[in-house]
């Protein structure tokens, strides 16, 4: 991901608009907290801000996780000539690009930096 990379301000109302909703839970339980409410009624608004916390960053990372392997791939098919060895593995890539989950993308994302690491030594040496 380029340093000067800007999340998209979709996004960032987005995020701002969950951080501002969860700030109000975390208000709202000091007020259980301080009016003295059950635990257990406590334990489920920490429960729901934790997982509304757990979100807002799969949202994220989901966003900057996905441009950087396209971005990735982009480049890969770019530096790639049609006799790279990587071909197959590129293809796969940018076909099932719109696939993948949060967990694949970042495999991938590993893996689309190292063909490029190759194919940057490769086009070096040409």
């Amino acid at each position: 991901m380029p340093k000067d990379y800007k999340l998209p301000s979709f996004l960032v109302v987005d995020l701002k608009n969950r951080l501002k909703t969860l700030s109000g839970q975390v208000n709202g339980i000091i007020k259980m907290l301080e009016t003295g409410k059950d635990p257990q009624q406590i334990s489920i608004q920490f429960k729901s801000l934790d997982k509304g916390m757990q979100k807002a960053h799969y949202v994220l990372l989901d966003e900057v996780y996905r441009k950087a392997l396209a971005m990735g791939i982009v480049k890969a098919v770019d530096a790639c000539p049609g006799d790279c060895g990587q071909e197959e593995k590129i293809d796969f890539l940018k076909s099932e690009f719109p696939n993948f989950g949060l967990g694949e993308v970042a495999k991938y994302l590993k893996e689309i930096q190292s063909i490029e690491e190759r194919l940057s030594q490769l086009n070096d040496n040409i």
